[in-house]
């Protein structure tokens, strides 16, 4: 006796290749223009850079007729224009964001152990509070931030800003933190604590040791938040010594005459230190944000 099999697979087997080709074909589609459409202003800043007269209007090119590093020899070691100071402002500008970033990690990581693994009572609630500031646009908030700081005399200070720049970085930071956290057993804690370890042991040697990835995270994080800020710094700074470079490549718009082609070799510039760190800890960031934002 024989029995007939079905031809139905056979059938549809063209079919779905037909659609995965589609698909597959449609996702390449879209990658494509999103990469053009990121891209895009990229390569409009490189090509006023290099463009000799530095036109930001398209001249119909798509590459400058004469290229030259002019502008970035000027802005590195000319001090032309509003760039006389350029590397005392990239100083200021780095030392905010180290600084930033320092003072973020040992906050939010020390506020994370207290409330997650010192099983302080309430602890939900402080944390869920600190979030509520993402709450207050950060236009408002210039108001009592200005007068905290003129009342401690923190005006014209790096400090000044990098305190408001802590402020915007730490709760986001505690939430990463927090969530990262759960992952780590809590026996490992009890354990240390049986060998006569004090918190302050467990927090340094087990806590922060198995916390590292998530502690990359938040750092990178808060350097990106204060090497991007521009409003407290334009604000809360005035001297001339304690302008950032984010302060002057905004000057650059106040003169209908200035050199586009050194403006924009500044940002280039500016952009590089955070895309170098960005990529040296994008596996560190991706783990502890992704791990993060498990429940465990």
């Amino acid at each position: 006796m024989t029995v007939a099999l079905p031809a139905a697979p056979a059938a549809r087997r063209p079919n779905y290749r037909l659609r995965r080709f589609l698909t597959e074909a449609g996702s390449v589609a879209i990658g494509i223009l999103l990469l053009i459409w990121w891209g895009l202003p990229i390569y409009n800043l490189i090509f006023i850079a290099i463009d000799p007269d530095g036109r930001p209007e398209f001249s119909g090119n798509i590459f400058p007729d004469e290229p030259t590093l002019a502008a970035f020899e000027a802005v590195l070691f000319k001090g032309y224009w509003y760039l006389h100071d350029f590397w005392r402002q990239f100083g200021n500008s780095c030392f905010i964001g180290i600084v930033t970033m320092v003072l973020t990690v040992a906050i939010s990581s020390l506020a994370s152990f207290a409330l997650g693994r010192m099983r302080l009572s309430r602890g939900w609630a402080v944390s869920n509070a600190a979030l509520l500031i993402y709450s207050v646009p950060a236009y408002f908030l210039i108001i009592p931030i200005y007068r905290l700081m003129h009342a401690y005399g923190l005006m014209d200070s790096l400090w000044g800003v990098i305190a408001a720049d802590v402020t915007f970085a730490v709760p986001y930071a505690l939430l990463i933190l927090q969530w990262y956290g759960r992952l780590i057993p809590m026996e490992l804690d009890e354990a240390a604590r049986i060998d006569g370890a004090s918190p302050g042991q467990v927090y340094w040697r087990v806590y922060i040791p198995l916390m590292a990835p998530a502690l990359a995270a938040v750092g990178t994080y808060a350097l990106l938040v204060a090497w991007n800020e521009y409003l407290y710094q334009f604000l809360l700074l005035s001297a001339r010594g304690n302008k950032t470079v984010a302060i002057t490549l905004a000057e650059f718009f106040e003169n209908d005459d200035s050199p586009w082609n050194l403006m924009v070799a500044a940002a280039l510039i500016y952009s590089l230190p955070p895309i170098a760190i960005f990529y040296a800890l994008r596996r560190y960031m991706a783990a502890g944000l992704t791990m993060g934002g498990v429940k465990g």
